[in-house]
C-alpha cells in the first residue's frame, strides 16, 4: 500500500483513554479531521466525554462513534473513509476478573476485525497499532536490554503473577497477530511500544500508568517493586510518536518509545527535593 501523507481524516480507537484522548488533542492541533470511538455501556448510563468534546477544533473537525472491541464490526462505520488509522483501545482487566484466554481472544479478534475494516474501507493507508512494554520487557533470560526484536515469553510473565496480567499477556499475542495479519495482506502497519507512561492528561481519572508511577507519593508499597528501575516516557512524546509514525512513510515494523530509566532511589531523592512537604519514602 501506498504511505500515508496529507492531513486527511484518521480514525483513533478508544478514544477516551490516556494516550488516545491525548493523541486526539494533537491530531485535532496538527489540522486533522478526527473520528474517535468509545465504549457504549449502559450500566454508566451517559459517560461525560466533555474533556473531548471540549477540545480544540473538536467542534469543527471531531466525530464521536459507538464501538466495542466484542463486536469487531461496530468499527466500520469509523473507520470508512480514513486514511489513517491509530488502533490503541485494548482490553483492561486489572483484578484479572476473567478468565485470560477470554481477554486475548477479545484483543485478537476485536484488532483483526479492526485490520479488516481498515482493509475494505479502501482508503486507510497506514495503522499504527499501540503495543506496550509488557511485549519486549520478559523474555526470561535475564537479558538486560531489550530492543525492537525482543519479544516477551508468555509462559515465564505469568510465573511473575503481575497485577493485570491477561490484560498485559493479550498485548503480546495481539501485536504478534496484527503483525503477521497485515504481512500476509498487504496493510501497512506500524507498531509503537511506549514504556510506563506518565505526565498530564485530560481524561477524567488518573491513568493507570500514572498511579503506578506516582506509587511513592501514594505511599502504594505493592507498588514499589514494579519501580525498582523504570523505563518512562512522557505522554506528549508517545502522541507525537504516533502521528510521525503514520505521516513518515518509511516506517515498518516495530519501535520502541522510552526516553529515561530512574532507579527507585533517585526517584526518592528527586521527589523529596521537588515536595519537601509530602513523606516521600526514602532508600533507609
Amino acid at each position: 500500500m501506498e504511505g500515508y501523507s496529507g492531513k486527511g481524516v484518521v480514525c483513533v480507537t478508544g478514544g477516551t483513554g490516556f494516550i488516545a484522548s491525548w493523541l486526539v488533542m494533537r491530531l485535532l492541533e496538527r489540522g486533522y479531521t478526527v473520528r474517535t470511538t468509545v465504549r457504549s455501556n449502559p450500566a454508566e448510563g451517559n459517560k461525560d466525554i466533555s474533556y473531548l468534546k471540549d477540545l480544540p477544533g473538536a467542534k469543527e473537525r471531531l466525530q464521536i462513534f459507538n464501538a466495542e472491541l466484542d463486536k469487531p464490526e461496530s468499527f466500520t462505520d469509523a473507520i470508512q473513509g480514513c486514511t489513517g488509522v491509530f488502533h490503541v483501545a485494548h482490553p483492561t482487566d486489572l483484578a484479572n476478573k476473567e478468565p485470560e484466554e477470554i481477554v486475548v481472544k477479545r484483543a485478537i479478534e476485536g484488532t483483526i476485525g479492526i485490520l479488516k475494516a481498515c482493509l475494505n474501507s479502501k482508503t486507510v493507508k497506514k495503522v499504527v497499532y499501540t503495543s506496550g512494554a509488557s511485549t519486549v520487557l520478559f523474555s526470561g533470560n535475564g537479558q538486560e536490554v531489550v530492543d525492537e526484536s525482543s519479544w516477551t515469553d508468555v509462559d515465564y510473565f505469568r510465573s511473575l503473577n503481575v497485577m493485570g496480567s491477561s490484560s498485559l499477556v493479550a498485548k503480546t499475542y495481539t501485536e504478534r497477530a496484527a503483525l503477521e495479519f497485515a504481512e500476509q495482506n498487504g496493510l501497512d502497519l506500524v507498531t509503537l511500544i511506549p514504556s510506563l507512561v506518565m505526565g498530564p492528561f485530560i481524561c477524567p481519572r488518573i491513568p493507570r500508568s500514572v498511579y503506578l508511577g506516582l506509587a511513592m507519593i501514594w505511599g502504594n508499597r505493592d507498588h514499589y517493586r514494579f519501580l525498582m528501575k523504570s523505563n518512562m516516557v512522557h505522554i506528549d512524546d508517545v502522541a507525537m510518536a504516533h502521528i510521525f509514525l503514520l505521516e513518515y512513510a518509511n516506517a515498518r515494523g516495530r519501535y520502541l518509545c522510552s526516553s529515561d530509566e530512574v532507579l527507585i532511589n533517585d526517584m526518592s531523592e528527586f521527589l523529596s527535593a521537588r515536595y519537601p512537604d509530602l513523606q516521600i519514602p526514602t532508600k533507609e
